[in-house]
């Protein structure tokens, strides 16, 4: 992509690593989330949806994916980065959120 120029996701998703930042995300999610001081009960019912990332539900055939996680909770999401001013974190997310969800 040329320097200086945005990719309009509504044209196309050419040039968006969605799936490379969504996972990037959940990296820097985790070191939050999986600090006992930092966690609670959703955090670890969260969790438990990440362990299902990647696996075909047998009810319902869905698979979950780390892009709809984040669309799914990105407030949640960006709450937990502003509590533990998670700039570079708040940034990735910004960028996902700009150009995916």
């Amino acid at each position: 992509m040329p320097t200086g120029k945005k990719t309009d996701r509504y044209v196309s998703f050419i040039g968006i690593e969605g799936d490379k930042n969504s996972r990037e995300l959940m990296l820097m999610l985790r070191r939050h989330i999986d600090d006992p001081l930092k966690s609670n009960r959703f955090w670890e019912l969260f969790r438990l949806k990440l362990e299902q990332v990647g696996q075909v539900d047998t009810k319902g055939g869905r698979c979950l994916d780390e892009l709809f996680l984040i669309h799914s909770y990105i407030n949640n999401i960006r709450e937990l980065f502003e509590l533990y001013d998670d700039q570079p974190a708040l940034t990735l997310l910004d960028q996902i959120e700009t150009e995916s969800c």
